[in-house]
């Protein structure tokens, strides 16, 4: 019985060590070397071989010498790409590989450029650009996770991050603006002031630019400052020239500065006819320089039109109600068209 067993132990041993080469046998390996375009051992690249019968891919990193190998390839042909950050930069097709071969293919990228006509300044053009890329993707990711921020109003964080992008890419112009939010946000407004002027140094037609900056004066007490910038912004980006102009009207009706006011608001209306509020807060200013002729206010010619133009383009908005106490106390109707009722449509005459 002692016999029986040690020999079936024996046996046991024997198969467990016959597996591994029988496993090698059925598959095949893959090795080789990477070299870059300057004859030096690549050690960031990937190597990716793919079966085309079945279109599997088996992904190898290089080593600190360049060098890549990995075992259980299936038999079959592959085709083998090299690959550095996602980036395709060379590619040998048709390779065949049976069972328990060791198939090597090498990459040197100076002997495919002089193959394929590519210059070195081409290259490192090329090379430049992916790098770029990778900023721009990495600088995204940044603005990303600082929109986030101030969304939950970590602004604080928001400048912090944006601190160290700002200063590591100071030719950005985006970086500067997005910094200048980020101090507007945490109220830190002559940090925001210098950091719009040197967005607005890179690219001084940026209307954003001039608008958060403007915002930043007004915020800090510098009036004339803040409507010189919102000029600026509507002159720099007429398409939103209402936006900059409405903001300049309610720095002046903020400050009482009703005859400024009313020529922001009436800049607003030639900019946007269809901008409520613009009628409205013109109205209001208006309101502002109305006179009392015994118990009953007279406001300057206009007025009431405002507050009725109003109406007219947001009869239910958040200003219509005040609109109309606005017309009641300079004994002004309301003149809009809307809710009255339709006329019935006239009877159909009998066939």
């Amino acid at each position: 019985m002692k016999k029986y067993i040690t020999l079936i132990s024996v046996l046991a041993l024997l198969l467990g060590v016959s597996a591994i080469p029988v496993v090698a046998q059925l598959t095949g390996t893959a090795k080789g070397a990477v070299k870059d375009q300057e004859g030096k051992p690549m050690t960031d690249a990937v190597v990716i071989w793919t079966n085309k019968d079945n279109g599997r891919k088996i992904e190898i990193k290089t080593n600190k010498n360049g060098e890549y190998q990995s075992v259980g390839f299936t038999p079959g042909t592959y085709d083998a790409t090299l690959t550095r950050n996602g980036q395709v930069l060379d590619t040998v097709g048709g390779i065949p590989m049976s069972a328990g071969e060791v198939r090597e293919v090498n990459f040197d990228l100076r002997k495919t450029m002089a193959k394929s006509g590519i210059t070195e300044e081409q290259l490192k053009k090329q090379q430049e650009g992916q790098k770029q890329n990778e900023k721009i993707k990495g600088l995204n990711a940044k603005l990303a996770e600082v929109r986030d921020l101030e969304k939950a109003g970590n602004y604080d964080q928001a400048v912090t991050i944006l601190q160290e992008a700002a200063t590591s890419e100071p030719t950005k112009d985006l970086l500067w603006a997005y910094l200048g939010d980020a101090y507007r946000g945490a109220k830190k407004y002559p940090e925001a002031i210098e950091a719009y002027q040197k967005a607005l140094a890179i690219n001084a037609t940026s209307g954003a630019y001039h608008n958060g900056l403007a915002d930043a004066y007004a915020k800090s007490g510098q009036t004339d400052k803040a409507v010189a910038e919102y000029a600026a912004a509507a002159q720099a980006e007429p398409a939103n020239a209402a936006t900059y102009y409405f903001n300049e009207g309610a720095i002046f009706t903020n400050s009482g500065k009703v005859d400024e006011a009313i020529i922001a608001f009436e800049k607003t209306i030639q900019a946007d006819p269809n901008r409520a509020d613009a009628y409205y807060w013109k109205g209001v200013n208006m309101i502002g320089k109305a006179t009392l002729k015994g118990d009953k206010m007279v406001a300057p010619d206009g007025t009431s039109e405002a507050f009725n133009k109003y109406l007219e383009l947001d009869p239910n908005g958040k200003y219509a109600d005040a609109s109309k106490q606005m017309l009641a106390s300079i004994g002004s109707s309301v003149q809009t068209t809307f809710g009255k009722p339709k006329a019935a449509p006239a009877p159909k005459k009998k066939q």
